[in-house]
């Protein structure tokens, strides 16, 4: 019987990557960076930066599960698994009252339904293209030379109606917001256009299964409020989010992982 249990989980998204270390049922510690060219070294960096802030080493770390996009460049994980069921059971980990969970990424928007225990029961997600994602907002923060938690307030701070994008791709988002900068458009303006459209998109998404309470949204996304309070509003519900809401997928990964060892010792006792 072992008394105390540590598991990681390793979540390697798109843009970028958490690592969270988890003791028995507590979090000890978590890392959240950018993803490097080399996501092998980038998975290793991110565990080795939870480890900092701790007073244990790897060898003391039970089991790993790898997560994310680029799970699979997980090399040290014992187990990889998919990132829509360490999601749900992240967000039951915060908010045990989950139904629908929201996860907003750099490079896909996925929506699920989970149980009381944070397993999923029904999920979409979008196709392969960053429009309805937060790759979009990157291109628009460098274009305006702000940070993405800039976004939120600003758009907030329009009334109006916002024009109307003429594109959905992301590829055309730098061109399309210079050109209503030229035409004289604030860029206020502009950034409550663009979190319009991408919640329009993530609306579409997430009307394919059934909503229900509680909804909880996480991912990269969560932290922009111009979208996440045009979510709200749209849909009626209040969402919740946890205090890091980019940590969610690793957080549930760690959890399975306790699980699998758990499993795993009680076999090797029989």
């Amino acid at each position: 019987m072992i008394d105390e249990i540590i598991t990681a989980g390793i979540d390697i998204g798109s843009s970028s990557a958490q690592a969270v270390i988890l003791k028995n049922n507590s979090i000890l510690s978590f890392s959240n960076m950018n993803v490097g060219v080399d996501k092998k070294e980038t998975a290793a960096n991110a565990l080795n930066k939870a480890l900092e802030k701790t007073n244990i080493s790897r060898d003391d770390i039970k089991f790993i599960v790898g997560t994310g996009y680029g799970r699979y460049q997980v090399s040290f994980a014992n187990k990889n698994v998919t990132e829509i069921t360490c999601h749900a059971r992240g967000a039951n980990y915060f908010f045990p009252g989950a139904r629908t969970v929201l996860d907003m990424g750099g490079q896909d928007c996925k929506a699920m339904n989970c149980d009381e225990e944070g397993r999923v029961t029904a999920f979409v997600m979008n196709e392969k293209c960053a429009a309805g994602t937060g790759r979009s907002m990157e291109v628009i923060a460098r274009l305006f030379g702000i940070s993405l938690e800039d976004i939120g307030p600003m758009s907030l701070e329009v009334q109006e109606k916002t024009p109307q994008l003429g594109s959905s791709c992301v590829v055309f988002a730098k061109s399309e917001a210079l050109r209503m900068i030229r035409n004289g458009i604030p860029r206020n303006i502009v950034l409550a256009a663009y979190c319009d459209a991408l919640v329009h998109r993530i609306l579409q998404l997430i009307n394919r299964i059934e909503i229900k309470e509680e909804l909880v949204i996480s991912g990269g996304i969560a932290k922009n409020t111009g979208v996440v309070k045009r979510i709200e509003k749209s849909l009626g519900i209040q969402a919740h989010i946890c205090f890091e809401p980019q940590i969610v997928g690793a957080l549930g990964a760690a959890i399975i992982a306790k699980k699998m060892f758990q499993e795993n010792n009680e076999k090797s006792e029989k």
